[in-house]
């Protein structure tokens, strides 16, 4: 079942694959004015999630001087994961069972790949991710990633409370936040709610 902006979701400590740190989500302890942005995205080593997530890590700064946490799933094990999200400044949570994707509603579907909007994203991240692979700074993704190739994204904005104040669920590879989206949406719930 998909959640919708007022829906409470229930607390939970997951753990950081990187440093095997606790991620609380939603976290009532890091104060009223702080909220998570929790992403959901496909397996790891996924061109577009990788080309994405790089905006976030490029605005990391401007991102957490606004109040907001990322916390970043993919349906991957961790070890999987390991090798391709080294140095990113944020949590990276497996799930390779999908229990979060099942609790956020968060599905998966042939479209998308095949909706033509996501057409020229995954060109441009395939491009991308093979120059990174020749130029050793990348990894390939496995050609049988656990959870399959067709996730779709998911962006959720989650109180210290545990309310969604803002949902999208992509409807292809592609449909996901961007970084400049994510920033509109924290001063709006917080204009909102104040």
């Amino acid at each position: 079942m998909k959640l919708s902006v007022g829906s409470v979701v229930p607390s939970r400590t997951l753990t950081a694959v990187a440093d095997g740190a606790s991620v609380a989500v939603p976290d009532p302890d890091a104060g009223a004015d702080r909220l998570i942005h929790l992403q959901f995205r496909r397996f790891a080593g996924c061109p577009v999630c990788h080309l994405h997530l790089r905006s976030v890590v490029r605005r990391h700064a401007e991102i957490e001087e606004a109040g907001i946490r990322e916390v970043v799933v993919f349906h991957s094990t961790a070890e999987e994961l390991r090798e391709h999200v080294t140095g990113f400044p944020f949590a990276v949570i497996a799930d390779p069972d999908k229990r979060l994707y099942v609790e956020y509603g968060v599905e998966s579907s042939y479209r998308s790949l095949l909706a033509p909007r996501a057409w020229g994203p995954v060109l441009r991240a395939l491009t991308h991710g093979l120059l990174e692979i020749a130029r050793g700074r990348a990894k390939a993704p496995s050609f049988f990633p656990d959870g399959g190739r067709y996730g779709l994204p998911a962006d959720f904005l989650i109180a210290p409370d545990g309310q969604v104040l803002a949902a999208g669920y992509g409807e292809h590879v592609d449909d996901q936040w961007p970084v400049e989206k994510l920033l509109t949406l924290a001063r709006e719930v917080r204009r909102v709610r104040t």
